[in-house]
């Protein structure tokens, strides 16, 4: 499940170092290997501060600079003490180190207490200052602050009791002789101490950031933030209630304030676990267990600050292996980018998406003896170790020493996705879980490019639709979502991510998970303030409140965008519409100007054209008037770079898919036959229409093209006609001129081709004449040319059609048509000479009139 990549080794990169070293001190030709050194902390940097009982009777701290892979001793203490929390400064020049007092033998440390706190200065090694004495276990931590440019020395320690107060110590430092740095205040050091927190139950240390959390309990439990700023300020900017039990926390719990080797807890001691996690794009969640009554189930919550909401989901982990323990079971939560992993070793593993917790199918869950995080280690000696950046976290083994960047395994998500295809696992519950293995391969992970080949292979072997969600609209919908998660946490409810959640009733196998159960609380009452993080964490919860309580705030692709397209606009409109498509298509053309293996993107297809125009406008107006904060250039770049993608991920299906089997040029040849490999190829096309159908996307120009001649080589000429008649198939102008051009006119072929001019529009099928070397194109060009030169002619003797045509009268002889239209036109305009005569004798006017044409055409003299 995860990938582990080795960072720091406590045996070859330490223990190997202070051998030598010891040996050379000793000048003996052996030296015992059994040196106990103990992982102390380890600094925002990543410097790892280490203790070690040198062959001298002494007690040594040394530093490990995992840049330079160098060591580097800090302080010797002349007798052996025991270090339980230790922490150097951000110049190097002060170790604050509190000892725990032993009681066995006849040399102690004076005062005789649990616990001496001191701070010493190591630049060089001079005066030693007592900080504390007290009969409580003691933390002591530097602040690591950046963009300090104040010319004044000056170091901040942080002092946490177990008594539950925490002082901060404003440390002055003086240079002396141009390198010696000593403390300036020595003697009124314990005056600038500044209480900051007291009656804490549990603390937590977030080195990266510069946070202190720490709970409260009178009424209520409450979590609160304490950020130091660069300029050495603080404020607390964060408020969360909690709902835990009133005994949580027998003891004062530490996290992240180092490793102390000489206190452990006892199982009774640690009925809840608590951690925050938070990501500097502005989310932050807090996860805790919490104690159940009953053994046969565990019980775990995470607060989504930033989502304002409390997931709390309750786990089945069956009687029989249950009652075989006798501790309380507590799980292991590791932060991996937007993912939380909630581990308990031989029972279940759960990833969850913090991103998209709406729904279950978007969240991994795996259970049973096999689940293995692949650590050579007990649950109990790992330690998260909280990583600045976004998507990585280590793992400390403290038994062992080790240090492990972790990661999710592709390889791993990759073998999900294959073993529960629709044909090798035929029931629903293999959809969720594929469903969210699809998501995190391509949206967490589908950076790299190789991964998404696999993924598109994946599709090919698998063209199917599962029951519950079809694979190809995921895998667009999540590769497009992909571009913009880590622009705004906003979008998360603003773009599409999953066409699951289109349906009118989701699937019981999406919304649920055998032996897990689900509750959503909503309004958590956080109070946040303050700046930078606090202020973005601030906006994504207010944000978040308001997309609640609008209609439709995620953009709806089934919205019927090609039915908008259809309608009549003006032609400023249409510019714009060509405008967006034009931007669109440039950046695609950026993108793939080395790869023209699938003939896409070559000719002007007018209705995908205005459809990719349209989708731009539709897009931008949806972002701004939910998420106007982005601003118009950011917006508009976030809506080009989505379409191009859409219309680059289908290009890059077809070049997979024709590499897979292998296709060369001679598939655009109509003339020829098409092989299995080619039916393949149609079929998944076909499906790649059908998603994007679904979500009225835009294709790219020349993909229907493309389609209807593969269609034309693998199908029946009857089966091709009905095809076109219920719309699976478009008849493009590229298409047609060249079935005109390619295909002979034999008896079928003649048939096929008057077929589909019967099913092309009048303005199309004029053009089509003018390819087909055929009598019947040869008759109509000529009655094409006929009706030109009387319209012509008759628009330069200014007669005016007077919509007077017998639409019962319609002969294929144009002449003859253009005659009797004259001739109405004329009657139309001849004056009526009985017109203002009021007794008239229709009779006599009838038989005169016959008369007269009777005498006209000599039949009778006059």
């Amino acid at each position: 499940m995860l990938t582990l990549q080795p960072k720091f080794d406590l045996h070859s990169d330490v223990v190997c170092e202070v051998l030598r070293k010891e040996a050379l001190v000793c000048r003996v030709e052996e030296y015992s290997s059994a040196v106990d050194t103990r992982i102390l902390n380890i600094e925002r940097d990543g410097h790892i501060l280490y203790s070690w009982k040198g062959a001298t009777e002494t007690t040594r701290i040394g530093k490990y600079d995992p840049v330079t892979k160098h060591n580097k001793l800090l302080y010797s203490f002349d007798k052996q003490v025991c270090v339980s929390s230790c922490s150097l400064n951000k110049e190097e020049t002060l170790l604050a180190v509190s000892l725990a007092q032993s009681t066995a033998g006849a040399e102690r440390l004076k005062p005789l207490s649990k616990c001496l706190t001191l701070l010493i200065e190591i630049s060089p090694i001079n005066n030693t200052k007592v900080l504390k004495a007290v009969d409580c276990r003691v933390k002591v931590q530097f602040l690591h602050q950046e963009g300090d440019r104040r010319p004044v020395l000056e170091s901040h320690l942080l002092l946490l009791t177990e008594d539950g107060y925490a002082d901060l110590y404003h440390v002055l430092l003086a240079k002396q002789e141009g390198y010696r740095v000593v403390m300036a205040n020595a003697e009124r050091l314990a005056k600038t101490a500044e209480r900051l927190v007291e009656d804490f139950s549990w603390v937590q240390w977030d080195g990266h950031a510069q946070r202190l959390y720490y709970l409260t309990h009178k009424d209520k439990f409450l979590l609160r933030c304490v950020q130091f700023y660069p300029n050495h300020s603080c404020d607390t900017v964060l408020e969360l209630p909690l709902e835990l039990p009133a005994d949580a926390f027998p003891a004062v719990k530490f996290v992240n304030l180092g490793f102390d080797h000489y206190h452990t807890e006892g199982p009774e001691q640690e009925l809840v676990r608590l951690e925050v996690f938070t990501e500097t794009i502005g989310s932050m969640c807090v996860c805790y267990s919490q104690p159940s009554k009953h053994k046969q189930e565990l019980i775990y919550s995470l607060i989504l600050v930033h989502k304002d909401c409390r997931k709390t989901f309750r786990v089945a982990l069956g009687a029989e292996r249950t009652q075989q323990r006798a501790e309380q079971l507590q799980p292991v939560f590791i932060p991996i980018g937007y993912y939380i992993l909630v581990y308990l070793q031989d029972y279940f593993l759960h990833c969850i998406n913090t991103r998209q917790q709406e729904m279950l199918c978007h969240s991994l869950f795996f259970s049973g003896e096999d689940v293995d995080l692949g650590l050579q280690c007990q649950p109990a000696d790992i330690t998260v170790l909280h990583a600045e950046e976004k998507s990585c976290c280590s793992l400390l083994d403290l038994a062992s020493g080790t240090i492990h960047v972790v990661e999710l395994s592709p390889a791993y998500l990759l073998q999900v996705l294959k073993s529960n295809t629709p044909s090798r696992c035929p029931g629903r519950k293999a959809d969720s879980q594929c469903l969210a293995a699809l998501h995190c391969l391509l949206v967490y992970m589908g950076k790299d490019p190789n991964l998404e080949l696999k993924i598109i292979e994946w599709l090919c072997d698998n063209v199917n639709a599962f029951e519950c969600f079809d694979q190809i609209q995921e895998f667009i919908l999540a590769s497009l979502f992909r571009i913009s998660y880590e622009k705004s946490l906003s979008l998360d409810k603003v773009l599409p991510y999953s066409s699951v959640f289109n349906k009118k009733e989701v699937p019981a196998c999406l919304s649920t998970v055998p032996g897990v159960v689900c509750t959503t609380d909503l309004q958590i009452e956080s109070e946040v303030k303050g700046k930078g993080f606090w202020a973005e964490l601030q906006w994504n919860t207010e944000r978040v409140n308001y997309l609640d309580n609008v209609p439709h705030p995620r953009y709806q692709t089934t919205a019927g965008p090609v039915q908008q397209g259809s309608e009549r606009r003006p032609s400023s409109h249409m510019n714009h519409l060509e405008d967006n498509t034009k931007k669109v298509l440039s950046m695609v053309d950026t993108w793939c100007l080395d790869k023209k293996l699938v003939p896409l993107f070559q000719e002007e297809d007018h209705q995908q054209r205005a459809l990719i125009g349209l989708t731009v406008d539709k897009l931008r107006e949806h972002l701004n008037r939910h998420l106007p904060h982005l601003g118009k250039k950011k917006t508009d770049s976030l809506v080009v770079s989505y379409v191009a993608k859409l219309l680059e991920l289908i290009r890059h299906m077809l070049e997979t898919v024709w590499l897979k089997y292998d296709l060369g040029s001679h598939v655009l040849c109509l003339t020829q036959q098409g092989t299995p490999a080619e039916w393949s190829v149609l079929h998944f096309m076909f499906r790649i229409l059908e998603a994007t159908r679904g979500l009225s996307l835009p294709l790219p120009p020349g993909y229907h093209t493309l389609l209807a001649v593969f269609a034309v080589r693998c199908l029946p000429h009857h089966t091709f006609l009905q095809y076109i008649d219920h719309g699976f198939l478009q008849l493009t102008e590229t298409f047609v001129s060249r079935l005109m051009t390619d295909l002979d006119n034999s008896d079928a072929n003649e048939r096929l081709k008057f077929s589909v001019v019967k099913r092309l529009p009048q303005p199309m099928e004029q053009r089509i004449y003018h390819m087909w070397d055929h009598p019947v194109s040869s008759a109509s060009i000529s009655r094409d040319y006929v009706r030109t030169l009387l319209e012509r002619n008759n628009k330069n003797k200014g007669f005016a059609s007077s919509g007077r045509d017998n639409p019962g009268f319609r002969p294929d002889f144009l002449p003859l048509t253009y005659l009797a239209k004259i001739l109405s036109d004329i009657e139309a305009k001849a004056p009526n000479p009985f017109e203002e005569q009021e007794n008239v004798d229709a009779r006599f006017v009838e038989e005169t009139a016959l008369k007269q044409t009777l005498i006209l055409l000599g039949f009778e003299e006059k």
